[in-house]
């Protein structure tokens, strides 16, 4: 029985995607629930399983193509022989270009330059492809054979006469360079940047937080709160998201975003959570974080971090939000202006954790100092406000208890 495999239903805040990279090829058997195709969105990284044991028996559209919600993307036959032969190909030259080089690498050939490497039996792990995806173009294997590419070892030179001198010998190695499209993802981010700085009357203040007393919380209870919350480490994130939370409380247009002519105040606290991937920077979302514990938060947090990492995210995990805290400290920033993530009029920036001399009562002392960063939309945030909201930050972080008491 044949099986149609679409793409998923994209939610309206996704117009279309891209077909990452096909992990089954036709006439493929693959199993129940195997990944078959990975789908690119301005969001997330989509994965696509099969429905059913059978083999592939056509792709509908290629790596690279942009296709649209639900859109076929190829057929199944259920309950085929599992070892289904692959299809001949239909290019003779290929079969000895895969003969002498791994698929991966055959794979990145067009028909032109396939007939090239055949004829000259060139060595394609040393040729670099400046195609879409990587692909080795004709005019790249050109390059390649210019440049020396296919030249035999050269003949030791002629002797000059005697009491010439030799002539410079130029320098013979390659100045590589790579083109690679940009990724949906970097592309949308980088419109996203871009936009922030443009339609945004985007403002940062800064402040700076003694440290000691929540390294010392930390450091007290760290192994109790381990043991009480089945192996959640207790961590900054955790009180920083709390204590933004009860912050936004008390200004609430710092949690507002701005509609056309409208500002929307929202009567609760999604706080989205910067975390760096290999794709990108991406914001999941902590839902209701104001009526989170700690420990919530923390695990969330880490549960978040690695599907992020693991290409696991949904659309779900990344839409809405009306607050976010970016922690540049984690790859040694000391200071930074974190950009807003529009329709959010604020951002929280966490940086590293440096000691420095400070003034304590007339004494110098050396404290454990972090440098706080709070970009706001000055449209809508005062100066007053994001100067106040950050101190209430700071004055929260600086005693712990606070965050707990609510004062």
């Amino acid at each position: 029985m044949a099986i149609e495999i679409k793409a998923p239903a994209f939610p309206e805040s996704v117009a279309d995607g891209e077909v990452a990279a096909w992990h089954k090829q036709e006439r493929e058997a693959v199993s129940r629930d195997e990944l078959i195709v990975e789908i690119e969105t301005d969001k997330v990284v989509m994965e696509v399983v099969a429905p059913e044991d059978g083999v592939i028996t056509k792709i509908h559209v290629q790596e690279g193509e942009t296709i649209q919600s639900e859109q076929l993307l190829a057929s199944l036959e259920q309950g085929a022989a599992a070892s289904a032969a692959p299809a001949a190909s239909s290019e003779p030259a290929a079969e000895a270009v895969v003969a002498a080089a791994s698929e991966d690498l055959a794979a990145l050939l067009g028909p032109a330059a396939r007939q090239l490497v055949e004829e000259h039996k060139l060595d394609i792990s040393k040729i670099t492809g400046t195609g879409k995806n990587g692909r080795i173009t004709k005019e790249d294997i050109l390059k390649h054979m210019k440049s020396g590419g296919t030249a035999a070892a050269p003949a030791a030179a002629k002797a000059e006469p005697a009491g010439v001198p030799a002539a410079p010998v130029a320098p013979t190695g390659e100045r590589i360079e790579k083109r690679v499209p940009m990724t949906r993802m970097r592309a949308k981010i980088a419109e996203r940047l871009l936009n922030a700085t443009q339609e945004t009357a985007m403002l940062t203040t800064f402040n700076e937080v003694n440290m000691a007393p929540m390294m010392a919380l930390r450091s007290k209870y760290k192994e109790q709160f381990e043991k009480a919350h089945n192996g959640t480490r207790l961590g900054f994130m955790g009180l920083f998201v709390k204590a933004a939370c009860e912050a936004l409380k008390r200004f609430p247009e710092v949690n507002a975003s701005i509609d056309g002519n409208d500002v929307v105040y929202h009567g609760y606290q999604d706080i989205g959570v910067a975390v760096s991937t290999e794709n990108g920077l991406v914001v999941p979302v902590l839902r209701d974080a104001d009526f989170m514990s700690v420990a919530d938060v923390e695990a969330a947090i880490r549960d978040l971090g690695t599907r992020a990492r693991d290409n696991k995210l949904t659309i779900e995990d990344m839409t809405g939000g009306t607050f976010t805290v970016t922690n540049g400290g984690v790859f040694g920033s000391l200071m930074s202006t974190p950009i807003l993530n529009p329709p959010q009029t604020g951002i929280l920036g966490m940086h590293k954790i440096q000691e420095r001399p400070m003034a304590v009562d007339g004494e110098v002392v050396i404290l454990p100092m972090m440098y706080l960063a709070l970009s706001y939309d000055h449209r809508l945030v005062d100066g007053k406000s994001a100067v106040q909201f950050l101190v209430a930050i700071k004055d929260l972080i600086e005693d712990p208890a606070r965050i707990l008491l609510q004062l």
